[in-house]
């Protein structure tokens, strides 16, 4: 039997990986919650805590600080390995937990929050690290389809859970319950990172080029926020000054990603931006869904969100087909899959407002789309650590993740501006668009393998 065979045997969830699986797991699971908790319970916060004007900052300031986390955290990591890194994000994360559940004013929510993202950020990039040194590539596709399922997941259950818990005992408790579970997450991987660091004599001090990049990514985080803000202008206005933005993400960008990734080359460069484009599609997409169905076809807020739970289970299951697939389906052919699945969503919902198609088209669409990020999304993340060299790959994590928060950032700012001009169809004509482009990448990246 092959080393391949006996590893895929071996697998997850069984020895030397268990532990770190399901620690690495509940961190990834325990940061998604966090993120969607917080969208149903900020009007209570705001409410309790008098805070409704900073309303939009608890929730970019979160998004701002992640990208600053992703690069210093895995810079860090890429020159000293991923034991202290990783467990700082923890630290880091779980101290804007505290600071953000024993708020009794807004100013301090909104530092814990910005606390939450530097660690969350953080977080994920550490632990792509830690999955390079732990598993061996045979697994890798493995595990990250068990991050996907465990980014999606809480879409389903995190709203009600937090939800129940603000109204039963008290928002604080979203906060402060979760520090508790984190800490179980931290001990269980805590084996697996033991001694994984570099030896004192083999670690790279931190360089001017170093400091450079964190500047950089904070100048990248601030574009980022100015993008999600420019809704809440004028349409005039909002056009004429979203070039800015763009330009100042573009020109920070630079050194944030691999060389030739702005020419699309083939191999790593195209992989970190298919991740950016196919973010886009989806969530540019994904935020009108429920409008439509409230307002073109008169469904109940209940009923509209049952379309992107349906694209949330086609992910998480779309998730654990690729990871039980593993090496034994070619790469190429899932990225061009997921890529025409979540394409052929996308224009499924532009197809529904124009021919007015009936509401469960675009439930189906949206579960086809699901899909196809499913898909995609952990092939992506496989491929990043497959391409990057021996300690590149917290730079090349960070360097997807910061590209799917542009990409997801840029076409909500777009879709939005579109919004403002033609409702429902201009959206979805550029989203559908993107989607086009989605597949010419991943046929490039396809073609790379």
């Amino acid at each position: 039997m092959s080393v391949a065979s006996e590893t895929r045997r071996a697998g997850l969830l069984r020895r030397p990986y268990v532990l770190a699986t399901v620690g690495a797991w509940s961190l990834v699971f325990l940061a998604a919650f966090e993120s969607l908790a917080v969208t149903t319970i900020m009007p209570v916060v705001t409410a309790d805590l008098d805070g409704r004007g900073l309303y939009a900052l608890a929730f970019s300031s979160t998004l701002a600080a992640g990208v600053v986390g992703m690069v210093a955290i895995g810079s860090w990591a890429d020159r000293r390995g991923p034991a202290v890194p990783l467990f700082t994000a923890i630290a880091v994360f779980t101290a804007g937990l505290a600071v953000a559940g024993t708020a009794t004013a807004m100013p301090v929510f909104v530092a814990g929050r910005f606390l939450q993202g530097l660690g969350a950020g953080g977080l994920t990039v550490a632990l792509y690290v830690l999955v390079a040194m732990v598993y061996p590539a045979a697994l890798h596709i493995r595990i990250f389809g068990a991050f996907s399922s465990a980014w999606v997941l809480p879409s389903m259950v995190g709203p009600f859970v937090a939800g129940f818990v603000a109204d039963t005992l008290s928002w604080h408790w979203v906060f402060l319950g979760v520090v508790v579970l984190v800490a179980v997450a931290g001990a269980l991987i805590l084996p697996a990172v033991r001694g994984r660091d570099r030896a004192p004599a083999d670690r790279v001090p931190a360089s001017a080029a170093d400091a450079r990049r964190v500047a950089e990514a904070a100048v990248v985080a601030v574009g980022v926020v100015a993008l999600s803000s420019l809704g809440e202008l004028e349409p005039a206005a909002a056009w004429l000054l979203a070039p800015v933005p763009v330009v100042v993400i573009g020109f920070a960008l630079r050194d944030l990603v691999p060389p030739g990734t702005y020419r699309i080359r083939a191999g790593l460069p195209a992989t970190v931006v298919l991740c950016g484009a196919a973010g886009g599609v989806f969530f540019g997409t994904d935020v009108y869904l429920p409008l439509l169905l409230h307002d073109r076809y008169g469904l109940p807020a209940w009923l509209s969100g049952i379309t992107l739970t349906a694209g949330a289970i086609a992910w998480a299951l779309a998730s654990v087909v690729q990871g039980r697939l593993g090496d034994r389906l070619d790469p190429g052919t899932a990225i061009r899959a997921g890529a025409a699945l979540l394409t052929g969503g996308a224009a499924l919902e532009l197809a529904t407002v124009v021919l007015h198609l009936h509401p469960g088209v675009a439930a189906a669409g949206w579960f086809v789309a699901g899909g196809g990020m499913g898909t995609l999304y952990p092939r992506i993340s496989a491929l990043v650590l497959a391409l990057s060299a021996p300690g590149e790959e917290g730079f090349n994590t960070a360097a997807k993740s910061i590209t799917e928060a542009v990409g997801g950032s840029a076409a909500l700012a777009v879709s939005g501006l579109l919004f403002s001009l033609v409702p429902f169809v201009g959206p979805f004509v550029f989203t559908t668009a993107l989607g086009v482009v989605t597949v010419l990448i991943g046929l490039r990246v396809a073609a790379s393998r």
